[in-house]
């Protein structure tokens, strides 16, 4: 189901007073996409909300996903922000609506800009190390009773058959696809499978997962510092996963093999990569490229379908004829 502003704008209506707003709180859209994400502000208080989008996620991951921020922010540092709760102490409001209970959470405001609205550089050494300790977190930490978050496995992110059976859907989909290109992208797209079924899910290299470290979900304050938000796609995924989501929209720009080694950079400092996680990362950057490409053809009225058009497409192709036939795109260095 699809989120509409009127839809949204009804929902935080109706939960705004469990938290002590009123009707003549300011209330602004900030992004509707697979939820509608507000600011609200009344008598000196400024907050964040998400009005969560019917059947992506359910009270028991959404619960999940505030447990794993908290302990992110408390047992290594990583900044996230705070949950708001209601007046009565809950986590977050639920709504009955004739489709289904609806969900809507309150956070702290983070100070600062998202990366793509700043002028100020991504520390992208620092994003590394910062997703490395995030990780590192994750190996140690015993979920609590009940965790429920679902799985970025490749059954998920590419499907089977024609992929239309994929969470975001099919990389077939992309608006602007040429028929002549859909052989050589089928072609990379079993390549990405084999290797991730080759490369395995050992705890090593797969758990808890931010899944959507793209610009837009990390908040640089005026020192440079990061304030990691959005955890609505964390999941249970290949740890590699998240640098491929940090190129997203930008995997095929020059600067992209510059900004995964600075990354890897960061990230060894904390955590160590072997040969065989340097030796995965084109494939894990053209699965977040393939699964992208599918999300623009399953949302024709999201803001990045409206201002990329059909362009993405003839990037993605690119970029999986790279993959296929160059052997040292996005080489990034093997451990020696």
């Amino acid at each position: 189901m699809l989120l509409t502003t009127v839809d949204c704008d009804a929902l935080l209506a109706a939960a705004l007073p469990a938290y002590g707003f009123t009707r003549a709180a300011d209330v602004r859209l900030l992004s509707l996409s697979e939820n509608g994400t507000y600011r609200v502000r009344e008598g000196g208080r400024t907050v964040v909300a998400r009005v969560h989008r019917h059947g992506y996620q359910d009270a028991a991951s959404i619960a999940s996903e505030m447990a794993w921020t908290d302990a992110l922010r408390t047992q290594v540092g990583v900044r996230t922000p705070a949950v708001v709760p209601t007046l009565d102490g809950r986590r977050f409001t639920t709504i009955r609506r004739p489709e289904g209970e609806r969900h809507v959470a309150l956070f702290e405001h983070v100070a600062g800009a998202n990366g793509e609205e700043t002028d100020l550089p991504l520390p992208v050494a620092e994003l590394g190390a910062l997703t490395a300790r995030m990780h590192g977190q994750v190996e140690a930490w015993r979920l609590p009773d009940g965790f429920r978050r679902f799985r970025w496995d490749a059954a998920a992110c590419l499907g089977t058959g024609d992929g239309r059976d994929a969470r975001w859907g099919s990389w077939r989909d992309v608006p602007g696809l040429a028929a002549a290109a859909v052989p050589l992208l089928a072609e990379a797209a079993e390549h990405v499978a084999e290797r991730l079924s080759d490369y395995g899910t050992g705890p090593d290299r797969f758990g808890l997962v931010h899944a959507d470290l793209r610009l837009a979900n990390l908040m640089i304050d005026d020192a440079g510092g990061i304030t990691v938000i959005d955890f609505d796609d964390c999941g249970f995924g290949w740890f590699l996963y998240d640098l491929a989501t940090v190129t997203s929209w930008l995997e095929h720009e020059e600067s992209t093999p510059a900004t995964v080694a600075e990354w890897v950079a960061g990230y060894t400092t904390v955590r160590p990569l072997t040969e065989a996680d340097h030796a995965m990362v084109p494939t894990f950057v053209l699965l977040r490229r393939l699964m992208l490409s599918a999300w623009l053809g399953t949302h024709p009225d999201s803001p990045p379908a409206q201002q990329l058009g059909t362009s993405y497409a003839a990037g993605t192709v690119l970029l999986a004829d790279r993959y296929l036939h160059d052997p040292s795109w996005l080489a990034v260095g093997a451990p020696a």
